[in-house]
Protein backbone atom coordinates (compact mmCIF):
# COMPACT_ATOMS: atom_id res chain seq x y z
CA UNK A 1 0.00 0.00 0.00
CA UNK A 2 1.46 3.34 -1.05
CA UNK A 3 1.85 6.25 1.35
CA UNK A 4 -1.02 8.76 1.43
CA UNK A 5 -0.74 12.05 -0.41
CA UNK A 6 0.43 15.14 1.44
CA UNK A 7 -2.14 17.89 0.75
CA UNK A 8 -0.73 21.31 -0.05
CA UNK A 9 -2.05 24.59 -1.43
CA UNK A 10 0.16 26.17 -4.09
CA UNK A 11 0.57 29.90 -4.63
CA UNK A 12 1.16 29.94 -8.39
CA UNK A 13 0.25 33.53 -9.25
CA UNK A 14 2.73 34.78 -11.83
CA UNK A 15 4.56 31.43 -11.93
CA UNK A 16 4.94 29.31 -15.02
CA UNK A 17 2.73 26.21 -15.32
CA UNK A 18 3.30 23.96 -18.30
CA UNK A 19 0.27 22.17 -19.78
CA UNK A 20 1.03 19.60 -22.47
CA UNK A 21 -2.01 18.51 -24.45
CA UNK A 22 -4.90 20.51 -25.84
CA UNK A 23 -7.89 18.21 -25.38
CA UNK A 24 -10.81 18.18 -22.99
CA UNK A 25 -8.68 17.32 -19.95
CA UNK A 26 -6.60 20.45 -20.45
CA UNK A 27 -9.78 22.41 -21.14
CA UNK A 28 -11.09 21.38 -17.72
CA UNK A 29 -7.86 22.13 -15.84
CA UNK A 30 -6.65 25.35 -17.44
CA UNK A 31 -9.42 27.71 -16.21
CA UNK A 32 -8.63 27.04 -12.55
CA UNK A 33 -4.93 27.60 -13.23
CA UNK A 34 -5.74 30.92 -14.86
CA UNK A 35 -8.08 31.81 -12.02
CA UNK A 36 -5.15 31.26 -9.64
CA UNK A 37 -3.06 33.70 -11.65
CA UNK A 38 -0.71 31.14 -13.22
CA UNK A 39 1.42 31.96 -16.26
CA UNK A 40 0.21 29.08 -18.43
CA UNK A 41 2.21 27.73 -21.35
CA UNK A 42 0.07 25.35 -23.41
CA UNK A 43 1.96 23.04 -25.75
CA UNK A 44 -0.01 21.05 -28.33
CA UNK A 45 -0.29 20.96 -32.12
CA UNK A 46 -4.07 21.20 -31.80
CA UNK A 47 -6.35 22.53 -29.04
CA UNK A 48 -10.08 22.72 -28.39
CA UNK A 49 -11.94 25.86 -29.53
CA UNK A 50 -12.29 26.97 -25.90
CA UNK A 51 -8.54 26.78 -25.32
CA UNK A 52 -7.87 28.53 -28.61
CA UNK A 53 -10.21 31.29 -27.48
CA UNK A 54 -8.23 31.72 -24.25
CA UNK A 55 -5.03 31.94 -26.25
CA UNK A 56 -6.50 34.47 -28.68
CA UNK A 57 -7.66 36.57 -25.75
CA UNK A 58 -4.14 36.58 -24.34
CA UNK A 59 -5.05 34.58 -21.25
CA UNK A 60 -2.35 31.96 -21.95
CA UNK A 61 0.55 31.24 -24.31
CA UNK A 62 -0.08 28.53 -26.90
CA UNK A 63 2.85 26.82 -28.61
CA UNK A 64 1.20 25.03 -31.54
CA UNK A 65 3.70 22.17 -31.80
CA UNK A 66 4.76 18.94 -30.12
CA UNK A 67 6.27 18.88 -26.64
CA UNK A 68 10.02 19.53 -26.24
CA UNK A 69 11.94 18.95 -23.02
CA UNK A 70 13.05 22.57 -23.03
CA UNK A 71 9.38 23.50 -22.42
CA UNK A 72 10.05 22.59 -18.79
CA UNK A 73 12.45 25.52 -18.42
CA UNK A 74 11.17 27.86 -15.73
CA UNK A 75 8.11 25.75 -14.91
CA UNK A 76 6.97 25.25 -11.32
CA UNK A 77 4.26 22.72 -12.14
CA UNK A 78 3.49 20.49 -15.13
CA UNK A 79 0.25 18.92 -16.30
CA UNK A 80 0.85 16.04 -18.70
CA UNK A 81 -2.49 15.68 -20.48
CA UNK A 82 -1.76 14.27 -23.91
CA UNK A 83 -3.56 11.25 -25.37
CA UNK A 84 -0.23 9.38 -25.66
CA UNK A 85 0.80 7.59 -22.42
CA UNK A 86 4.43 7.35 -23.57
CA UNK A 87 4.60 11.13 -24.00
CA UNK A 88 3.06 11.71 -20.58
CA UNK A 89 5.55 9.27 -19.07
CA UNK A 90 8.48 11.07 -20.70
CA UNK A 91 7.22 14.42 -19.41
CA UNK A 92 6.87 12.98 -15.91
CA UNK A 93 10.41 11.55 -15.91
CA UNK A 94 11.94 14.79 -17.20
CA UNK A 95 9.99 16.85 -14.67
CA UNK A 96 11.10 14.66 -11.78
CA UNK A 97 14.74 14.98 -12.85
CA UNK A 98 14.31 18.74 -12.68
CA UNK A 99 12.41 18.53 -9.37
CA UNK A 100 9.24 19.94 -10.90
CA UNK A 101 5.93 18.58 -9.63
CA UNK A 102 4.05 16.77 -12.39
CA UNK A 103 0.40 15.72 -12.66
CA UNK A 104 -0.29 12.88 -15.09
CA UNK A 105 -3.85 13.01 -16.36
CA UNK A 106 -3.77 9.46 -17.71
CA UNK A 107 -2.23 7.77 -14.64
CA UNK A 108 -2.33 9.74 -11.42
CA UNK A 109 -0.29 7.18 -9.49
CA UNK A 110 2.61 7.60 -11.92
CA UNK A 111 2.96 11.33 -11.37
CA UNK A 112 4.48 13.26 -8.47
CA UNK A 113 1.31 15.27 -7.85
CA UNK A 114 -2.41 14.65 -8.05
CA UNK A 115 -5.17 17.11 -8.85
CA UNK A 116 -7.94 16.85 -6.24
CA UNK A 117 -11.65 17.37 -6.79
CA UNK A 118 -11.94 21.10 -6.15
CA UNK A 119 -14.92 23.28 -5.23
CA UNK A 120 -15.03 26.92 -4.22
CA UNK A 121 -17.50 28.82 -2.14
CA UNK A 122 -17.24 32.37 -0.79
CA UNK A 123 -13.47 32.36 -0.40
CA UNK A 124 -13.31 28.76 0.85
CA UNK A 125 -11.60 26.18 -1.36
CA UNK A 126 -12.55 22.55 -0.82
CA UNK A 127 -10.04 20.03 -2.22
CA UNK A 128 -10.76 16.31 -1.83
CA UNK A 129 -8.46 13.38 -2.57
CA UNK A 130 -10.48 10.19 -2.87
CA UNK A 131 -7.74 7.63 -2.36
CA UNK A 132 -7.60 6.88 -6.05
CA UNK A 133 -11.37 7.06 -6.61
CA UNK A 134 -12.14 10.36 -8.44
CA UNK A 135 -15.89 9.80 -8.36
CA UNK A 136 -15.87 9.46 -4.58
CA UNK A 137 -13.73 12.57 -4.30
CA UNK A 138 -16.17 14.52 -6.52
CA UNK A 139 -19.18 13.31 -4.51
CA UNK A 140 -17.61 14.37 -1.20
CA UNK A 141 -16.58 17.69 -2.71
CA UNK A 142 -20.09 18.38 -4.00
CA UNK A 143 -21.63 17.50 -0.63
CA UNK A 144 -19.38 19.88 1.27
CA UNK A 145 -19.84 22.74 -1.21
CA UNK A 146 -23.62 22.28 -1.21
CA UNK A 147 -23.72 22.53 2.58
CA UNK A 148 -21.51 25.61 2.50
CA UNK A 149 -23.82 27.16 -0.09
CA UNK A 150 -27.00 26.63 1.91
CA UNK A 151 -25.31 27.72 5.15
CA UNK A 152 -25.84 24.44 6.98
CA UNK A 153 -22.11 23.79 7.39
CA UNK A 154 -21.21 27.18 8.85
CA UNK A 155 -21.33 27.35 12.62
CA UNK A 156 -23.48 30.15 14.12
CA UNK A 157 -20.31 31.75 15.43
CA UNK A 158 -18.72 31.77 11.98
CA UNK A 159 -21.86 33.11 10.33
CA UNK A 160 -22.05 35.95 12.78
CA UNK A 161 -18.43 36.92 12.17
CA UNK A 162 -18.83 36.69 8.41
CA UNK A 163 -21.93 38.84 8.31
CA UNK A 164 -20.07 41.89 9.47
CA UNK A 165 -18.03 41.87 6.26
CA UNK A 166 -21.14 41.75 4.04
CA UNK A 167 -22.77 44.97 2.70
CA UNK A 168 -25.79 46.29 4.56
CA UNK A 169 -28.26 45.43 1.80
CA UNK A 170 -28.26 42.82 -0.95
CA UNK A 171 -30.74 43.18 -3.81
CA UNK A 172 -31.20 39.53 -4.74
CA UNK A 173 -32.99 38.29 -7.82
CA UNK A 174 -34.64 35.01 -6.83
CA UNK A 175 -35.62 33.90 -10.33
CA UNK A 176 -38.99 33.28 -11.98
CA UNK A 177 -40.64 31.04 -9.38
CA UNK A 178 -38.86 27.72 -8.96
CA UNK A 179 -36.80 28.10 -5.75
CA UNK A 180 -33.95 26.10 -7.30
CA UNK A 181 -33.43 28.81 -9.93
CA UNK A 182 -32.01 31.32 -7.46
CA UNK A 183 -28.29 31.86 -8.04
CA UNK A 184 -25.68 30.31 -5.79
CA UNK A 185 -24.65 33.78 -4.63
CA UNK A 186 -28.24 34.74 -3.90
CA UNK A 187 -28.90 31.63 -1.82
CA UNK A 188 -25.65 32.15 0.08
CA UNK A 189 -26.53 35.71 1.06
CA UNK A 190 -30.07 34.70 1.94
CA UNK A 191 -28.72 32.14 4.41
CA UNK A 192 -26.90 34.94 6.25
CA UNK A 193 -29.68 37.50 6.40
CA UNK A 194 -30.95 39.14 9.57
CA UNK A 195 -33.90 40.68 7.71
CA UNK A 196 -35.55 39.58 4.46
CA UNK A 197 -37.81 41.99 2.59
CA UNK A 198 -39.63 39.77 0.15
CA UNK A 199 -41.76 40.36 -2.95
CA UNK A 200 -44.98 38.50 -3.70
CA UNK A 201 -43.46 36.93 -6.81
CA UNK A 202 -40.27 35.73 -5.12
CA UNK A 203 -40.20 31.96 -4.41
CA UNK A 204 -41.58 31.85 -0.87
CA UNK A 205 -40.38 28.28 -0.38
CA UNK A 206 -36.97 29.86 0.15
CA UNK A 207 -38.28 31.46 3.33
CA UNK A 208 -38.87 28.06 4.87
CA UNK A 209 -35.10 27.56 4.98
CA UNK A 210 -34.46 30.66 7.09
CA UNK A 211 -33.55 30.36 10.79
CA UNK A 212 -36.24 31.36 13.26
CA UNK A 213 -34.51 34.59 14.28
CA UNK A 214 -34.67 36.08 10.75
CA UNK A 215 -37.27 38.84 10.42
CA UNK A 216 -39.36 38.59 7.25
CA UNK A 217 -41.03 41.74 5.94
CA UNK A 218 -43.76 41.19 3.36
CA UNK A 219 -43.39 43.77 0.60
CA UNK A 220 -46.07 42.26 -1.62
CA UNK A 221 -47.72 44.33 -4.32
CA UNK A 222 -50.97 42.56 -5.12
CA UNK A 223 -52.57 43.85 -8.34
CA UNK A 224 -55.64 45.91 -7.41
CA UNK A 225 -55.12 44.82 -3.80
CA UNK A 226 -52.89 45.31 -0.79
CA UNK A 227 -49.38 46.54 -1.32
CA UNK A 228 -46.42 48.02 0.50
CA UNK A 229 -45.53 51.42 -0.91
CA UNK A 230 -42.10 51.69 -2.50
CA UNK A 231 -41.15 54.45 -0.09
CA UNK A 232 -41.93 52.16 2.84
CA UNK A 233 -39.82 49.40 1.29
CA UNK A 234 -36.89 51.79 0.88
CA UNK A 235 -37.26 52.90 4.49
CA UNK A 236 -37.30 49.30 5.75
CA UNK A 237 -34.11 48.51 3.87
CA UNK A 238 -32.28 51.61 5.05
CA UNK A 239 -33.38 51.60 8.69
CA UNK A 240 -32.54 47.94 9.24
CA UNK A 241 -29.17 48.27 7.53
CA UNK A 242 -28.26 51.37 9.55
CA UNK A 243 -29.22 49.43 12.68
CA UNK A 244 -26.38 47.02 11.91
CA UNK A 245 -28.44 44.28 10.29
CA UNK A 246 -27.77 42.51 7.02
CA UNK A 247 -30.84 42.93 4.83
CA UNK A 248 -31.72 40.84 1.78
CA UNK A 249 -34.26 42.34 -0.58
CA UNK A 250 -35.60 39.18 -2.20
CA UNK A 251 -37.21 39.94 -5.54
CA UNK A 252 -38.82 37.77 -8.20
CA UNK A 253 -36.91 37.46 -11.47
CA UNK A 254 -34.10 39.99 -11.80
CA UNK A 255 -33.97 43.11 -9.61
CA UNK A 256 -33.37 45.41 -12.58
CA UNK A 257 -36.03 44.05 -14.96
CA UNK A 258 -39.22 45.89 -13.97
CA UNK A 259 -38.31 45.19 -10.34
CA UNK A 260 -37.58 48.74 -9.15
CA UNK A 261 -34.13 47.57 -8.17
CA UNK A 262 -32.62 50.77 -9.49
CA UNK A 263 -34.85 52.86 -7.24
CA UNK A 264 -33.93 50.80 -4.19
CA UNK A 265 -30.23 50.94 -5.02
CA UNK A 266 -30.41 54.71 -5.42
CA UNK A 267 -32.26 55.18 -2.12
CA UNK A 268 -29.79 53.02 -0.17
CA UNK A 269 -26.72 54.70 -1.64
CA UNK A 270 -28.17 58.14 -0.93
CA UNK A 271 -28.54 57.09 2.71
CA UNK A 272 -24.96 55.84 2.87
CA UNK A 273 -25.91 52.15 2.92
CA UNK A 274 -23.62 49.82 0.94
CA UNK A 275 -25.46 47.58 -1.50
CA UNK A 276 -24.63 44.42 -3.41
CA UNK A 277 -26.71 43.59 -6.48
CA UNK A 278 -27.19 39.89 -7.25
CA UNK A 279 -28.70 39.42 -10.72
CA UNK A 280 -31.45 36.86 -11.09
CA UNK A 281 -32.87 34.66 -13.82
CA UNK A 282 -35.43 36.92 -15.48
CA UNK A 283 -38.88 35.51 -16.14
CA UNK A 284 -38.88 37.21 -19.54
CA UNK A 285 -36.57 34.48 -20.83
CA UNK A 286 -36.94 31.66 -18.31
CA UNK A 287 -40.73 31.33 -18.37
CA UNK A 288 -41.01 30.99 -22.16
CA UNK A 289 -38.14 28.48 -22.00
CA UNK A 290 -39.98 26.48 -19.35
CA UNK A 291 -42.93 26.33 -21.74
CA UNK A 292 -40.67 25.12 -24.56
CA UNK A 293 -40.54 28.48 -26.35
CA UNK A 294 -37.10 29.86 -27.29
CA UNK A 295 -37.22 33.66 -27.44
CA UNK A 296 -34.71 33.49 -30.30
CA UNK A 297 -34.24 30.83 -32.95
CA UNK A 298 -31.83 30.67 -35.87
CA UNK A 299 -33.52 31.58 -39.12
CA UNK A 300 -36.63 32.83 -37.32
CA UNK A 301 -35.68 35.88 -35.27
CA UNK A 302 -32.60 37.96 -34.60
CA UNK A 303 -34.18 40.03 -31.87
CA UNK A 304 -36.48 39.99 -28.90
CA UNK A 305 -37.95 42.87 -26.95
CA UNK A 306 -39.26 42.87 -23.40
CA UNK A 307 -41.91 45.42 -22.46
CA UNK A 308 -44.14 46.10 -19.50
CA UNK A 309 -47.85 45.83 -20.08
CA UNK A 310 -48.95 47.18 -16.70
CA UNK A 311 -50.09 50.39 -18.43
CA UNK A 312 -52.55 50.01 -21.33
CA UNK A 313 -51.41 51.22 -24.78
CA UNK A 314 -54.08 53.93 -24.87
CA UNK A 315 -53.10 55.27 -21.45
CA UNK A 316 -51.30 58.65 -21.65
CA UNK A 317 -48.81 57.36 -19.04
CA UNK A 318 -47.62 54.55 -21.32
CA UNK A 319 -43.95 54.88 -22.34
CA UNK A 320 -44.10 52.03 -24.87
CA UNK A 321 -44.04 52.71 -28.62
CA UNK A 322 -46.61 50.09 -29.59
CA UNK A 323 -46.65 51.24 -33.21
CA UNK A 324 -42.93 50.47 -33.51
CA UNK A 325 -43.39 47.12 -31.78
CA UNK A 326 -46.04 46.15 -34.33
CA UNK A 327 -43.38 46.39 -37.03
CA UNK A 328 -41.01 44.14 -35.07
CA UNK A 329 -40.07 40.95 -36.94
CA UNK A 330 -38.72 39.25 -33.84
CA UNK A 331 -40.18 38.17 -30.50
CA UNK A 332 -42.19 40.38 -28.21
CA UNK A 333 -42.35 39.41 -24.53
CA UNK A 334 -44.89 41.27 -22.41
CA UNK A 335 -44.63 41.24 -18.62
CA UNK A 336 -47.54 42.24 -16.40
CA UNK A 337 -49.84 42.53 -19.41
CA UNK A 338 -52.23 39.60 -19.24
CA UNK A 339 -55.15 41.68 -17.95
CA UNK A 340 -54.66 44.19 -20.76
CA UNK A 341 -53.93 41.59 -23.39
CA UNK A 342 -57.04 42.30 -25.46
CA UNK A 343 -56.20 45.97 -25.96
CA UNK A 344 -52.51 45.16 -26.46
CA UNK A 345 -53.33 42.66 -29.21
CA UNK A 346 -55.82 45.02 -30.83
CA UNK A 347 -53.27 47.85 -30.81
CA UNK A 348 -50.55 45.72 -32.37
CA UNK A 349 -52.93 44.48 -35.10
CA UNK A 350 -54.15 48.00 -35.80
CA UNK A 351 -50.57 49.13 -36.36
CA UNK A 352 -49.84 46.35 -38.83
CA UNK A 353 -49.02 43.20 -36.87
CA UNK A 354 -50.56 40.14 -38.51
CA UNK A 355 -53.61 38.87 -36.67
CA UNK A 356 -52.34 35.33 -37.33
CA UNK A 357 -49.08 35.87 -35.46
CA UNK A 358 -48.64 33.02 -32.95
CA UNK A 359 -48.97 34.04 -29.31
CA UNK A 360 -48.79 32.33 -25.94
CA UNK A 361 -49.66 33.06 -22.34
CA UNK A 362 -47.78 31.21 -19.59
CA UNK A 363 -49.01 31.47 -16.01
CA UNK A 364 -46.90 30.61 -12.93
CA UNK A 365 -43.99 29.65 -15.16
CA UNK A 366 -41.29 27.27 -13.80
CA UNK A 367 -43.51 26.25 -10.86
CA UNK A 368 -45.66 23.17 -10.31
CA UNK A 369 -48.69 25.37 -11.11
CA UNK A 370 -47.49 26.30 -14.60
CA UNK A 371 -50.24 26.52 -17.22
CA UNK A 372 -50.10 27.84 -20.77
CA UNK A 373 -52.21 28.47 -23.83
CA UNK A 374 -51.27 29.06 -27.49
CA UNK A 375 -53.42 30.89 -30.03
CA UNK A 376 -53.23 33.57 -32.70
CA UNK A 377 -52.67 37.20 -31.73
CA UNK A 378 -56.27 37.92 -32.68
CA UNK A 379 -57.66 35.24 -30.35
CA UNK A 380 -55.08 34.94 -27.56
CA UNK A 381 -56.89 37.25 -25.13
CA UNK A 382 -60.17 35.32 -25.44
CA UNK A 383 -58.35 31.98 -25.19
CA UNK A 384 -56.53 33.05 -22.03
CA UNK A 385 -59.78 34.27 -20.51
CA UNK A 386 -61.57 31.02 -21.34
CA UNK A 387 -58.75 29.05 -19.70
CA UNK A 388 -58.90 31.29 -16.63
CA UNK A 389 -55.28 32.39 -16.96
CA UNK A 390 -54.36 35.42 -14.90
CA UNK A 391 -51.36 37.09 -13.28
CA UNK A 392 -48.56 36.31 -12.77
CA UNK A 393 -48.23 35.45 -16.44
CA UNK A 394 -45.93 36.11 -19.38
CA UNK A 395 -47.15 36.86 -22.89
CA UNK A 396 -45.01 35.82 -25.86
CA UNK A 397 -45.83 37.06 -29.37
CA UNK A 398 -43.93 35.91 -32.46
CA UNK A 399 -43.05 33.01 -34.73
CA UNK A 400 -40.99 31.38 -31.96
CA UNK A 401 -44.28 30.34 -30.36
CA UNK A 402 -44.85 28.01 -33.32
CA UNK A 403 -41.31 26.68 -32.86
CA UNK A 404 -42.19 25.96 -29.24
CA UNK A 405 -45.33 24.12 -30.32
CA UNK A 406 -43.26 21.91 -32.61
CA UNK A 407 -40.62 21.23 -29.95
CA UNK A 408 -43.28 20.37 -27.37
CA UNK A 409 -44.87 17.93 -29.81
CA UNK A 410 -41.50 16.21 -30.25
CA UNK A 411 -41.06 15.98 -26.48
CA UNK A 412 -44.55 14.51 -26.10
CA UNK A 413 -43.72 11.86 -28.70
CA UNK A 414 -40.70 10.60 -26.79
CA UNK A 415 -41.16 7.15 -25.21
Amino acid sequence: MSAPFYPLGLRIEGRRVLVVGGGTVAQRRVPSLLDSGADVLLVSPHVTPALEGLATAGRLTWAARRYEESDLDGAWLVLAATSAPQVNAAISVAAEQRRIWCVRADDGSAGTAWTPAVGRHDGVTVAVLGGGDPRRAAAVRDGVVERLADGSLDSPRFRGLHKRSIPGVALVGAGPGDPELITVRGRRLLSRADVVVVDRLAPHLLLDELPAHVEVIDAAKIPYGRYMAQEAINTALIENALAGKFVVRLKGGDPFVFGRGGEELEACLAAGVPVEVVPGVTSAIAVPAAAGIPVTHRGVTHEFVVVSGHVAPDNPQSLVDWEALAKLRGTLVVLMGVERLAVIAETLIRHGKSADTPAAVIQEGTTSEQRSIVASLATIARAADEEGLSHPAIVVIGEVVAIGDRLNALVAALP
